[in-house]
């Protein structure tokens, strides 16, 4: 069998035009494809020009040159990042479900007092500059793991375990973001940490975890007779404020009262002062007839006797027997009738 006989044979013939016209295409189909990539809203384009930054880009359709002359490397640089800390995350989202792992390399802790603590955390940063992200720092991810590790141990560290869980956890949270964004500010890394939030801390299992819930429920009981205290406080002292104010408002309408009285009745005996004295007889007269007036008006069986007359008492006295005598008839008259 000769050489000839072995080679394939196509349907068609390959003419020198039609290999150079499929040449053609292909070149341009690879230009084109290799010459446009698009970046979305959230990222901002990185271009690279033989492995050197050349040029940022924004969001939407952007040119480079093709064949690998120049590449594009996509950051995401509007979208909030999470990384935990003791645990992970295996669905994000309104249901976040944690991981059932836990990992204590991570999350214990000593504090300052020289008690063991198991403190959880996250943080949330975002990039800020995509070239810094992309060269200044190899591994990015154990870069700020590292860092934050370092910032929150050390916080911790400086606290007693009671202030950890208690008074000075918003506190470690501000001071951390602060000291994370400093440290990976002078690296250049290119992010801010937005948020740094603690989320499970638990003191040591046994007799110690114990006192501490003792004292939880000590510090709610507390908080629970502050807040009944002072919803008394502000039910009573608006009612005593009320009360208070009612009796000075009536001490003060009795003063005016007392005032006016005192000044009628000065006008009252200055008026008499000036009849008295324009005639002191007929005014002496007068006030004594008031007075006594004033004084048996209202009273009932008195009577008023001058002592000039002697045979009054007498007659009166006869007048009450008759009386009582009249009434004791009647009484036996309806007796009898009955």
């Amino acid at each position: 069998m000769s050489e000839r006989d072995v080679t394939p044979r196509l349907p068609f013939k390959l003419k020198p035009r039609m290999i150079v016209l499929i040449v053609i295409v292909a070149l341009v189909i690879g230009v084109v494809m290799s010459s446009f990539f698009i970046v979305d809203q959230t990222e901002q384009g990185v271009v690279l020009r033989f492995g050197e930054y050349n040029r940022t880009v924004p969001p939407g359709l952007n040119f480079k040159l093709p064949f690998g002359i120049e590449q594009n490397r996509n950051v995401p640089t509007q979208v909030i990042q999470n990384m935990a800390f003791g645990f992970r995350v295996e669905e994000a989202g309104i249901n976040t479900r944690q991981s059932n792992v836990d990992y204590p390399e991570e999350s214990i802790m000593l504090t300052g007092d020289l008690n063991i603590v198991d403190v959880e955390w996250i943080i949330q940063y975002r990039i800020t500059e995509p070239v810094n992200w992309l060269f200044n720092v190899e591994n990015q991810e154990k870069t700020i793991r590292d860092i934050s590790q370092s910032v929150i141990n050390r916080l911790v560290g400086d606290r007693a375990i009671v202030d950890v869980i208690g008074a000075e956890r918003a506190r470690i949270e501000t001071d951390g973001r602060q000291e994370m964004n400093e440290t990976l500010n002078s690296y250049g890394l290119g992010i801010n940490i937005t948020q740094v939030r603690l989320q499970n801390i638990v003191p040591p299992a046994g007799r110690v975890q114990d006192a501490f819930e003792d004292v939880n429920k000590a510090v709610q009981d507390l908080n629970r007779l502050i807040n009944e205290g002072r919803e008394q406080y502000n039910r009573e002292i608006p009612r005593a404020d009320g009360q208070g104010q009612r009796i000075v408002q009536e001490a003060r309408g009795y003063a005016a009262e007392r005032v006016n009285r005192a000044q009628g009745d000065a006008a009252r005996f200055n008026e008499v002062l000036t009849e008295y004295q324009a005639d002191p007889q007929t005014t002496r007269t007068r006030l004594y007839y008031e007075m006594v007036e004033s004084a048996f008006g209202e009273a009932e069986g008195s009577e008023l006797v001058d002592r000039n007359l002697d045979n009054f008492l007498p007659l009166l006295n006869l007048q009450r027997e008759n009386a009582t005598q009249a009434t004791t008839g009647q009484a036996q008259q309806g007796g009898g009738s009955q």
